[in-house]
């Protein structure tokens, strides 16, 4: 495989705040969720569920749970076709443990590894993707019907996005980078 088609790729993965009403393919939408589920993880722990939420009347439902009128923020989520609910289940004995001897939250890393993989199959796909951390945790896991002891660091939302691949900004490769030394 060519090394540039996986940069490509990278650079063509965005956080898409509008979509189109178009629905999203099965076949598409499962090999989305079988990149997911590929994701590696620390101790192989697989630390996640994905609730696929593809109901409308649900779908607004959760929506109002990502929107901010005082903020502003994620009043586009009504548009996407598809919600991708991430739910942190339990890690297994190795990785917990991993995360207590070395003071770092395992299952938030994997879910993240997670989210990017859905996220760039999405766009492999010629689909649109925001991952959203900012919504009302305790009105989702009630909608859902997610047990009160269980943690939803994220949405992302799916669909065919509404505008065009944007230049992205980002700082300098050499603002960012050091060689053997901080």
């Amino acid at each position: 495989m060519d090394g540039s088609l996986l940069l490509e790729l990278i650079n063509k993965r965005q956080s898409d705040r509008a979509y189109l009403s178009n629905p999203i393919e099965g076949d598409k939408l499962e090999r989305i969720l079988e990149a997911g589920r590929l994701a590696p993880s620390a101790c192989n722990a697989q630390p996640w569920k994905f609730i696929i939420i593809d109901q409308q009347e649900l779908k607004n439902k959760i929506a109002d749970c990502t929107s901010s009128k005082i903020l502003g923020m994620n009043h586009f989520t009504k548009q996407a076709p598809i919600h991708i609910v991430i739910v942190e289940e339990k890690a297994n004995f190795t990785s917990n443990a991993g995360s207590l001897i070395k003071n770092k939250q395992f299952p938030l890393i994997d879910i993240g590894i997670t989210a990017e993989h859905i996220c760039l199959q999405a766009a492999a796909e010629g689909l649109g993707t925001c991952m959203l951390g900012w919504f009302d945790e305790t009105k989702v896991k009630k909608l859902l019907n997610i047990p009160k002891s269980k943690r939803v660091p994220l949405i992302i939302t799916l669909g065919y996005p509404a505008s065009e691949t944007r230049e992205k900004r980002r700082k300098d490769l050499d603002n960012i980078t050091s060689y053997n030394s901080y």
